[in-house]
């Protein structure tokens, strides 16, 4: 691996997790297209949709669980939540991991499009503020969860992503839950997701392992320093900041996929 090369998976890999520790997604959202387009860009390496998926799996494990361990003495996580959530999720992205060997390089950008076309739809819907509602009085429909993390498992395991880009606006405007117990909770969702997803991509050999190694480095420096911006933003800048992200992430995609 050259200099140039390392150089570039770290500024990659610290992106996209101070953004996972920030927003409360995993980070995906943003290293999947960097790692497949910037690398060949700048001509210091080029992957595949499954090498790129594989790393994305490993980089959203470790930065969902630094995003976690700074998190959990705050008392925003909704432990029931995670709890039904995360046994659904765990399964599905198992699945979807493993399967995405089968599928062509184009049908895994496809269905990053996809959810991420979704996501910034649900973004933009219009909701019922329930901010300042602590975790411990929060209820939510544990069949609609289930379901929507089990789907959202299965699809972002393709892509080997934990699926909280698609994941957070579900628990916003679905389940209805406030937008900081939705980054707490779902950073430890996502990181359940990830452990299938992670199992999933080895089992496919999809793993390269030297640059997620780089990549996870950068990922445990800056999903903390993420997590304590997060405190300080106000909630609703938060949630504009990631619509932004999942909107403009969605549109690159098309554009390659259907203008290139």
């Amino acid at each position: 691996m050259t200099v140039s090369l390392i150089v570039t998976l770290l500024v990659v890999g610290f992106v996209g997790s101070f953004l996972s520790g920030l927003l409360g997604i995993g980070g995906a959202i943003i290293n999947y297209p960097l790692l497949l387009f910037l690398p060949s860009a700048l001509g210091v390496a080029s992957y595949t949709e499954h090498e790129v998926s594989g790393m994305i799996a490993v980089q959203v494990f470790f930065s969902t669980l630094s995003g976690v361990l700074s998190l959990r003495k705050d008392k925003l996580i909704h432990y029931k939540l995670v709890v039904y959530m995360g046994a659904a999720i765990i399964v599905g992205s198992l699945l979807g991991a493993y399967g995405g060997k089968f599928l062509s390089g184009s049908t895994i950008n496809t269905v990053y499009a996809i959810l991420a076309t979704i996501a910034a739809i649900m973004m933009f819907v219009p909701k019922k503020s329930r901010e300042g509602t602590s975790s411990e009085e929060i209820t939510f429909n544990a069949f609609l969860a289930v379901t929507a993390a089990f789907i959202v498992g299965i699809t972002s395991g393709i892509v080997g992503a934990g699926g909280a880009f698609i994941l957070v606006p579900i628990m916003l405007t679905v389940l209805k839950i406030p937008t900081r117990v939705t980054i707490a909770s779902s950073l430890a969702i996502t990181f359940m997701s990830s452990i299938g997803a992670t199992v999933g991509k080895i089992m496919a050999g999809h793993i390269l392992i030297w640059p997620s190694i780089i990549i996870v480095i950068a990922s445990l420096l800056a999903a903390p320093l993420g997590t304590k911006v997060s405190k300080r933003i106000n909630a609703k800048a938060l949630q504009g900041i990631l619509a932004v992200l999942i909107l403009a992430t969605a549109l690159k995609i098309w554009w390659d996929l259907l203008i290139k």
